[in-house]
C-alpha cells in the first residue's frame, strides 16, 4: 500500500511541478496577494480630508478647528463660502467630513455658554461614517472639558471641578491597529483558496488529460488514490502558510503571542476540511472550468460568513446557525487567537474539535462519491 501511495505521491508532484506556472500559483502568488491584501485591509482612519464652513470667523471657530486639526484623524481639505459649494463638495468626495459654523457662533459662545457647531458626514459608508462622528464628539467633549476646568480655576471660590478620570487599556492590539486583526485572517483566505484551487482540479484534471482511465485499472485502492491527491496539495498548503506568516510576522510586524505547534495543528486540521470540500467539487464536476466555478461559488460564501469582514454576531439569527458548518469561521478563532492572544488548545478546543468533527465529514462524503469506474 504505501509503496503504491508512495508511486502516485511522486507522480503527483511531478505533474505539478512540470509546469512553471505552477510553481507561480502556489507559492509566489500567496506572497503577491499577503503584500497587497495585508495593506488593502485596513480599517484605520487616518487623515480624513474636512471642509471648513465658516460663517462666523471669530477665534473661538479657530480654536475649535485647532482642536480637529491638531488631532491624527482630521486634516483640512477645503475651505466653503457656500451651501452650494458644499453639496458639490460632497457630491464629488473632495471631503468626508464638515464642520459648519453659523454667524452666531461666538456671540451665543460667550452670552449664552452654549454655540452650535454643524458637523456633517458623508454616510455612503455608514461604519466609517460612524467612527468619524465618534471621533468629532470625542475632540468636542475633550475641548468642553478643557473650558470647564479653565473656568473652575478663573473662580475664585472653586479651585477644581469635579469629573470622573476614565483610564483605559486596551488588551491584545494595543494599538488599535486594524491589521493585527485582519492579517491573520488574509492567511486564512490565501490558504483556503490554494487549497481549494489545486484540490479541486486534481481529479477533474484526470478527466480531461485522458489519464483517469490508467488510474482505474492500476492496482491502487480508491482510498489509496484519494490519499495520494490529497497529500501533496497539503503539503503545499503548510508550505504556504510558513512562507505568509513569516511575511505577516517580519513584514507587517504582527505580534505574535502563541505557539508555532498550535498554529501548525490548527493549519492542518482546517487543510483537511478544505481539501475535503476540494475533492468534493472535483469529484462532481466534469470539466476544470466547472471545478473553478463551483470553487469561488463556496469560497465567496464561506469568505463573507466566516466573520472576517463582519462580525458573526451582527447577523441574523438564521445566518449565525448557518456559519456553524462553515470551517473558515473555526479557522479564523484560531488565528486570531494564537497571533493575538496567545491562546493554547485550552482555550482553543473547541474550534479544533469542530473541524475535526466537519473535516471528517468532508472527506467521508467526498471519498464515497468516487468510484473507480467510468
Amino acid at each position: 500500500m504505501f509503496e503504491r501511495i508512495k508511486s502516485l505521491l511522486i507522480k503527483e508532484f511531478i505533474q505539478i511541478f512540470r509546469d512553471p506556472r505552477m510553481k507561480v500559483v502556489m507559492f509566489i502568488s500567496p506572497l503577491l496577494q499577503m503584500l497587497i491584501f495585508g495593506y488593502a485591509a485596513n480599517n484605520d482612519i487616518n487623515r480624513v480630508k474636512m471642509g471648513i464652513f465658516d460663517q462666523n470667523k471669530t477665534p473661538q471657530t479657530r480654536e475649535v478647528i485647532r482642536e480637529f486639526t491638531n488631532s491624527t484623524y482630521f486634516v483640512t481639505q477645503k475651505n466653503i463660502d457656500n451651501p452650494r459649494d458644499m453639496q458639490e463638495s460632497f457630491d464629488t468626495s473632495e471631503i468626508d467630513l464638515l464642520l459648519r459654523f453659523n454667524s452666531q457662533f461666538s456671540h451665543d459662545f460667550i452670552e449664552a455658554n452654549s454655540a452650535e457647531l454643524q458637523c456633517i458626514v458623508d454616510g455612503t459608508d455608514s461604519n466609517t461614517a460612524l467612527l468619524l462622528l465618534s471621533y468629532a464628539n470625542s475632540i468636542v467633549y475633550d475641548y468642553n472639558y478643557l473650558l470647564l476646568k479653565d473656568r473652575a480655576k478663573e473662580d475664585l471660590r472653586q479651585t477644581s471641578v469635579a469629573a470622573v478620570d476614565l483610564r483605559s487599556r486596551v488588551w491584545f492590539n494595543e494599538n488599535l491597529e486594524s491589521k493585527n486583526y485582519y492579517v491573520p485572517g488574509i492567511i486564512a483566505l490565501i490558504v483556503t483558496l490554494i487549497t481549494l484551487l489545486l484540490t479541486a482540479m486534481a481529479i477533474v484534471r484526470e478527466k480531461e488529460i485522458g489519464t483517469i482511465e490508467q488510474l482505474m485499472v492500476s492496482p491502487i485502492k480508491p482510498f489509496e488514490l484519494i490519499l495520494g491527491k490529497l497529500l501533496p496539495f497539503a503539503i503545499i498548503g503548510m508550505i504556504d502558510v510558513v512562507f505568509i506568516t513569516s511575511v505577516a510576522l517580519f513584514w507587517f510586524g504582527v505580534p505574535f503571542r502563541g505557539s508555532i505547534f498550535v498554529l501548525f495543528c490548527g493549519t492542518l486540521v482546517f487543510i483537511l476540511n478544505s481539501l475535503g470540500v476540494g475533492l468534493f467539487i472535483s469529484t462532481s464536476s466534469s470539466t476544470q472550468q466547472e471545478a473553478m466555478m463551483s470553487t469561488f461559488l463556496f469560497f465567496m460564501p464561506a469568505n463573507l460568513l466566516s466573520g472576517f469582514m463582519f462580525p458573526i454576531q451582527n447577523m441574523p439569527l438564521l445566518i449565525q446557525y448557518i456559519t456553524y458548518i462553515n470551517p473558515l469561521r473555526y479557522y479564523l478563532v484560531i488565528l486570531r487567537g494564537v497571533f493575538l492572544k496567545g491562546s493554547g488548545f485550552d482555550v482553543l478546543w473547541p474550534q479544533f474539535v469542530a473541524l475535526l468533527i466537519l473535516g471528517s465529514c468532508l472527506i467521508t462524503l467526498s471519498s464515497l462519491r468516487f468510484h473507480k469506474r467510468i
